[in-house]
């Protein structure tokens, strides 16, 4: 009888641990997923069917698996079929605002300029970062890009200053000196008597930025941080892995393959930014005013020691911040480089307007400064251009913190809203019959004139939360391709391969062969 009241008392205690788990995971799996789908079909959107569990991740993987062996026409910018074309296929099936699912996780696509403004400029902390996958966490360090509230408030005061065009204009001859040191690698390169040589320049810019941010921001060289860029660039590939497949919470702790080679490298990434923080601790200490530098890492390290909590920021949070301007502060600027080296090399009239315009501020030989730079107004145009045809994100997303109105949209709490730049960038509505063709001329009256709507330009965001380092962005790549300009004319390899691809950010899948030829010869 007392063996029997035990086991009654085991059954129940086991009932009651597994029934609210077989609840929970029901409400996830089911339950959630046909109200969610419910809500917005009463608004008249709809979508691909939802499949518990993985959503609609398998109809993704298998889009985007067919749509890599695709290669494009040079001349052509329409690119959305091929970096995303399960946006193209339910866009043309249930319209511009559809709902899709990426696992359990509920997403809308939303291509209005208008409600993209309003998400993006909302300053009440109704629409934020969504939850981060912890894989992608450890390639972008959990910084100013993603931590939210108070917590992002006081990073992005204590970080501002460092992005002052003061500061950049003394960040301009950092940036001379490493595009120096590439293009003096080119000369080196080339064969005696030969005037072209091919560059595989894609490659060559992430080195030279990631030199450039090293140097900038950190106070070290492209030697001392190419730990830091090497294991970066394998983590990215990582994610870019497991990016759709299904997430499980939980399942970043279990040895995996893939999850003992990102704990690997997230080793790495740590281990070589500690070395550089100790190094600038190491050599300030002999300092007696303890004076650690007016770049970004002298900026955090002098927060560290501050007694004001809204100043103050921790050494785990300066690593955090650390990986994400290493990752963010050379990945999207590279990415502008390139995208521009190509559309200058088909379009050649624009190359050598943008060559006349440099030799004009600064003629053939003298070193672009500051100055320099902010009287390149075509170069600007051109940039721009670049930015909204061939921009590094493809998306931008945010998450409803509650239940939300956004023009007669009801968005429930937990949804994630998904802004399809590269898509929202071609509209025609917007941007006129010509979007899909290079035009910079159409920011000759700046940005805001750009397009149909004020806010139509969305390569570094908008409100809040736009980009910090735009300035520092748009300085160094203005201040590289001048330097090209000058030395070189550039065309597109008959080996180039047009086929713009999704790896986190928007790169040339099989790289951006150049032929580099030199002005004088």
């Amino acid at each position: 009888m007392e063996l029997l009241s035990t086991l009654n008392l085991l059954a129940l205690a086991l009932v009651l641990l597994v029934v609210p788990k077989i609840y929970e995971a029901c409400r996830i799996l089911v339950w959630r997923p046909w109200m969610i789908s419910r809500r917005f079909k009463k608004q008249g959107i709809s979508g691909p069917k939802y499949r518990i569990l993985h959503g609609n991740l398998r109809e993704i993987r298998m889009m985007k698996k067919e749509a890599k062996l695709l290669v494009l026409d040079p001349n052509s910018n329409d690119i959305v079929s091929r970096v995303l074309p399960h946006y193209q296929q339910w866009i043309s099936q249930f319209g511009e605002t559809f709902l899709y699912w990426h696992g359990t996780q509920p997403r809308i696509c939303i291509s209005d300029h208008e409600l993209a403004k309003q998400i993006l400029s909302n300053k009440f902390g109704f629409f934020v970062k969504p939850y981060i996958r912890p894989d992608l966490l450890k390639l972008t360090g959990n910084g100013l890009v993603f931590v939210e509230g108070l917590n992002w408030v006081r990073h992005r005061r204590i970080l501002n200053p460092a992005f002052s065009m003061d500061k950049l204009k003394m960040m301009t001859q950092l940036m001379v000196d490493c595009t120096l040191r590439m293009l003096e690698e080119w000369e080196k390169q080339r064969k005696s008597g030969e005037t072209e040589q091919v560059v595989m320049i894609n490659s060559e810019f992430k080195r030279l930025t990631a030199d450039i941010i090293a140097n900038t921001a950190f106070g070290s060289s492209y030697a001392e941080g190419i730990q830091v860029f090497k294991s970066q660039r394998e983590l990215q590939k990582c994610c870019a892995t497991s990016v759709n497949n299904v997430f499980i919470p939980g399942m970043q702790y279990f040895p995996t393959p893939l999850n003992l080679q990102i704990w690997k490298l997230d080793r790495k990434v740590n281990n070589s930014i500690k070395r550089i923080i100790d190094a600038r601790l190491k050599s300030e200490s002999k300092n007696l005013e303890s004076n650690y530098g007016n770049d970004l890492l002298g900026t955090m390290l002098t927060a560290a020691r501050s007694n004001e909590a809204e100043k103050k920021m921790s050494i785990d949070e300066i690593i955090e911040e650390c990986k994400t301007f290493f990752f963010a502060g050379h990945e999207t600027t590279a990415n502008l480089l390139t995208w521009s080296t190509m559309l200058l090399s088909l379009h050649k009239d624009w190359q050598e307007k943008l060559r006349e315009e440099v030799f004009n501020e600064c003629g053939k030989e003298k070193i672009p400064d500051s100055e320099t730079c902010s009287k390149l107004k075509l170069m600007n145009m051109v940039l721009l251009e670049s930015l909204r045809l061939y921009g590094p994100v493809l998306n931008m997303v945010r998450s409803a913190s509650e239940d939300m109105k956004i023009g007669n949209l009801e968005i429930p709490k937990g949804t994630t809203i998904m802004l399809p730049i590269v898509k929202m960038h071609r509209d025609k509505s917007v941007w006129g019959s010509d979007s899909e063709k290079f035009n910079p001329m159409r920011f000759s009256n700046g940005v805001s004139r750009a397009a149909n709507h004020p806010n139509a330009l969305l390569a570094f965001s908008i409100g809040p939360r736009a980009c910090i380092g735009q300035n520092f962005a748009m300085m160094e790549a203005k201040t590289v391709l001048a330097m090209i300009l000058q030395r070189f004319r550039f065309n597109l390899s008959g080996e180039y391969k047009h086929a713009p691809a999704d790896q986190l950010t928007l790169q040339p899948q099989y790289g951006l062969p150049v032929i580099l030829q030199t002005i004088d010869g």
